[in-house]
């Protein structure tokens, strides 16, 4: 099997020159991931580098926590239950990723810190200790329409208001204004960072607004967390939950952190061992702290791994970070505006603007007259990329954007490189002037090549599409 070249200047249509020095920052990846040089098979055969675009569902491990975690793997036991010495250094290092996390998001030295599941998991854990007197919730959550369902759905079961987003982030702010003046509002959740725009909310006035109406604040960082520095004490949030899939840490887990109040009063999120001072036949005494929604054995791989992943990007050059980013984000919309038909979304028209916010590596679009997850199959299949499409767990936004079916989403981070995006651009370039060079068809939920003969890893349970859609992302 032959493998592909790729080009290493920019293609026709106009796009913006790879060689422009402009784009200087962007020409490697910025820290070592694992993964990085995979090879994709091609459907018309021979391989390429696979061309990761979809940092914003789930990023790739960094190379040095992959190294860490291989390290620490011999001495994996349970936590909190055992005399014996591996079982000791596991409880260190699971308590201790509880002090790396709260330093990694500036918290403050009394907040909570609980290891969960991912930010579904947190959201929904902080749902459950919203304040309650005599049976009853004492305020209402107040949301946006533009939210993740991780941070819409939760508040579902309590009482709830949302608000639709005005066209201009100002607008916006000033809807929210006049929701909480309206009083009755326990707290405000809101996004860091859209997961499918990467337009980043202004947090500081958020939360200042929030507490002027004597409400709580908490933010779904999920997005935020792999792309912008976050100190909690510093902006006054009350509760910030986000992911370790999504922060180059594998194993799966999460974190909650915040004001310990509500939390040591809420309901245990997981009933079980561990979460109790006492248990009888018949009733319980919780404990209080994190232990108090941490039923069961907690994943001590996957806090470890979080925990290392933080200090890695703790670590780096806040300058150099934003530049090799915004640099890939600007090289790429810059192209996706100069191809026939391609159009680039966005929620607010204010985005960006002096002073504004701004943006994180996700970049979100449409091709005119292709569904989204035919240009996803045939980039991925033709062209060795991969990014996301649907409706990205967030379908009243994609409505509102006029955008109900779905659409296409670029993200990139840490082990991105300039090449990644160019090779997006040539892709769509060929696409719109050539149309598919291959048959596609659905099958169960996706679309995926005809007559598919490529060969995959051998510990590959299935052949890469029949798994399935997720109910998410299809109508």
């Amino acid at each position: 099997m032959t493998t592909a070249t790729i080009p290493t200047h920019t293609t026709s249509a106009g796009g913006p020159e790879f060689t422009d020095a402009r784009f200087d920052a962007a020409r490697r990846p910025l820290s070592a991931v694992s993964g990085a040089e995979i090879l994709a098979p091609l459907i018309q055969g021979g391989q390429v580098r696979y061309a990761n675009l979809d940092y914003g569902a789930s990023a790739p491990a960094l190379s040095v926590v992959s190294a860490y975690l291989n390290e620490i793997l011999p001495y994996y036991a349970s936590v909190h239950r055992g005399a014996g010495y591996a079982s000791q250094l596991s409880t260190s290092v699971y308590e201790n990723a509880r002090n790396i996390v709260r330093g990694f998001v500036g918290g403050r030295p009394d907040d909570s810190v609980i290891f969960t599941r991912n930010t579904t998991d947190a959201l929904n854990l902080l749902a459950g200790c919203l304040p309650v007197d005599d049976g009853r919730h004492t305020g209402e959550v107040l949301y946006l329409d533009i939210e993740h369902h991780a941070n819409l759905l939760p508040w579902q079961n309590v009482p709830h208001r949302s608000v639709v987003a005005a066209p201009t982030l100002a607008g916006t702010v000033e809807r929210l204004r006049a929701e909480l003046a309206l009083g009755g509002v326990s707290l405000l959740a809101v996004t860091g960072a859209s997961n499918v725009t990467g337009e980043i909310l202004p947090i500081r006035e958020l939360a200042a607004l929030a507490h002027e109406f004597g409400a709580r604040i908490a933010v779904d960082a999920a997005q935020l967390a792999p792309h912008r520095r976050i100190n909690i004490a510093a902006d006054d949030v009350d509760y910030l939950a986000f992911s370790g899939h999504k922060l180059y840490a594998p194993f799966g887990a999460g974190v909650l952190v915040g004001r310990p109040d509500w939390l040591d009063a809420g309901t245990p999120h997981l009933a079980g061992g561990g979460a109790v001072r006492d248990a009888r036949l018949d009733a319980v005494s919780w404990t209080t702290g994190p232990a108090r929604h941490e039923g069961g054995s907690p994943n001590v791989l996957g806090a470890a791994a979080l925990a290392r992943a933080s200090q890695v990007i703790e670590a780096l050059d806040e300058q150099q970070w934003h530049a090799h980013e915004d640099a890939i984000r600007s090289f790429l919309v810059e192209g996706l505006e100069r191809i026939d038909g391609v159009t680039v979304h966005h929620i607010f028209e204010d985005t960006g603007r002096e002073g504004g916010p701004g943006t994180i590596g996700v970049v979100n679009f449409s091709v005119a007259g292709y569904d989204a997850g035919l240009v996803a199959a045939y980039l991925s299949a033709e062209h060795g990329i991969g990014l996301r499409d649907g409706r990205f767990c967030a379908h009243p936004l994609l409505k509102r954007l006029g955008l109900p079916a779905g659409s296409l989403r670029a993200s990139f981070g840490l082990g991105s490189r300039l090449n990644d995006a160019q090779r997006l651009l040539a892709g769509l370039q060929e696409l719109r002037r050539n149309g598919l060079g291959w048959d596609y068809v659905v099958d169960a939920g996706r679309w995926v090549p005809a007559n598919d003969t490529r060969s995959y890893p051998h510990w590959a349970p299935n052949t890469p599409g029949t798994a399935g859609a997720a109910p998410c992302s299809v109508d």
